[in-house]
């Protein structure tokens, strides 16, 4: 018997450039030591491989295909309709990743949970935890947000792509969790568990099972310190959703940021807290951002940002102190300190502040990071306020701020003065209101 022939190729994990040898740097994207080694065999695979080629398939005219409107799974969950455009597409393939600990695994068996107290039948299939840790962890989140446990979810501790397909294909669940891709491998492809030809071809079954069955699946991936998906970039180009759950380790707020979805917008972001009974929807989440003085401080300037479709205030504060160091300092966090010094150079430019002998610290209030343009004013208003020791707790800054020191128009300008009427706040300052920043710092005191 022959043996099979077995051909090494070396992929790009960041764009998926295929190559016969080893390059340092991958001509197709950039990325330096990107390549890994990915062998494929040219014998016929052994065992159940998935689903079998549709050999029956013919072109059709547009007039020929009959068109039908995707059915959606609702869930209990408000935020995680709206990301995903209005609920969960029958036979649609989601990927949602995260950093450790973020909750991924958490949300996903609170809906496995939820669903399956609606008669759906669930199927949880875990590579990295066994059935009694999981029934242990689904037990306390019962438990603790009062959901009940029922006979309609099945958990299942595999890590054979093969044998997860099989048996997705015998019970024909409602919906299908997989946590996580790097953990399944299949005796049909060379390598180890999360290597490029494994996450490959457990996607590529995966995505077949859910299209020709009808399934929607749920894939829990991992992400590399840089905060992208692990595994090969083409993973994401293969599901329908690539969802990222956000979050700092210290803090309950959690964003749910969808990056491309096939069946929806890819601008919405759903809003949780991570307490103590697992992920919960934030109940007013346009004031989640704000914090409540019991005195008025200099330093402290409102902003409205957007987050997909949704406008929020948030809270910035700066603090500026004489400084004795031959470059005072800039510390800043929660958002871009390059963009914060090229706004404390406008300042000082234009008008005409002492900011070269300060130090100078800046901070969004709640633990959020920001990179809207539209906060460039508030920062440069939080900036003077603290300088100055002038309160403006109460004014509300929306612009881009230009090298110029012109204040620029941004997206969505009605929809945050909206936001920042409902709230009561009256002084709202925007490129309509003045024309450049040194106008503001004028009409706000400064002679």
């Amino acid at each position: 018997m022959k043996k099979a022939k077995t051909t090494t190729n070396f992929v790009c994990q960041e764009c998926g450039y295929d190559s016969p040898e080893w390059l340092g740097k991958c001509p197709e994207c950039g990325s330096w030591n990107s390549m890994k080694e990915f062998k494929t065999s040219k014998a016929p695979l052994s065992g159940n491989v998935g689903i079998a080629p549709n050999t029956s398939a013919k072109p059709q005219t547009l007039k020929e295909i009959v068109y039908s409107e995707k059915l959606r799974m609702q869930t209990d969950f408000t935020e995680l309709n709206t990301v995903l455009g209005g609920g969960i597409v029958t036979g649609s393939v989601t990927l949602i990743a995260g950093d450790p600990g973020v909750g991924k695994s958490t949300l996903l068996l609170q809906l496995a949970l939820t669903l399956s107290g609606k008669k759906k039948n669930v199927l949880y299939v875990s590579g990295e935890e066994s059935v009694e840790q999981i029934k242990m962890r689904a037990e306390r989140i019962a438990v603790k947000s009062k959901l009940g446990t029922n006979d309609s979810l099945l958990l299942l501790s595999l890590t054979d792509t093969d044998a997860i397909v099989g048996q997705i294909e015998g019970i024909k669940p409602d919906l299908v969790i997989i946590d996580s891709i790097q953990t399944i491998e299949s005796q049909n492809v060379a390598g180890l568990s999360g290597s490029v030809g494994q996450v490959r071809y457990s996607a590529l079954q995966f995505v077949r099972c859910a299209k020709q069955n009808n399934i929607p699946v749920f894939i829990v991936g991992h992400v590399t310190k840089e905060g992208m998906v692990a595994g090969p970039m083409v993973l994401s180009h293969m599901v329908d959703t690539v969802l990222f759950l956000e979050g700092e380790k210290f803090a309950k707020t959690r964003l749910l940021r969808s990056f491309k979805n096939r069946f929806g917008p890819v601008d919405e972001v759903g809003i949780f807290l991570m307490e103590e009974e697992g992920m919960v929807e934030a109940k007013n989440p346009e004031q989640l951002f704000l914090t409540e003085h019991h005195e008025k401080v200099p330093g402290s300037v409102l902003v409205s940002t957007l987050e997909g479709s949704r406008a929020f205030l948030v809270e910035l504060q700066a603090l500026t102190v004489s400084s004795k160091l031959p470059m005072p300092r800039r510390v800043v966090s929660g958002v871009d300190p390059r963009r914060v010094e090229l706004l404390l150079a406008v300042l000082q430019k234009h008008c005409r502040l002492p900011l070269d002998s300060m130090d100078v610290f800046v901070n969004v209030a709640g633990g959020m990071k920001l990179s809207d343009p539209a906060i460039d004013l508030g920062i440069c208003l939080a900036v003077y306020s603290s300088l100055q020791s002038v309160t403006l707790d109460t004014t509300v800054g929306i612009a881009e701020v230009g090298l110029l020191g012109e204040l620029r128009m941004v997206n969505g300008l009605e929809k945050r003065k909206r936001e920042a009427e409902k709230m009561g706040l009256k002084k709202i300052i925007t490129p309509k209101t003045h024309k450049t920043l040194r106008e503001v710092i004028s009409s706000l005191g400064n002679k």
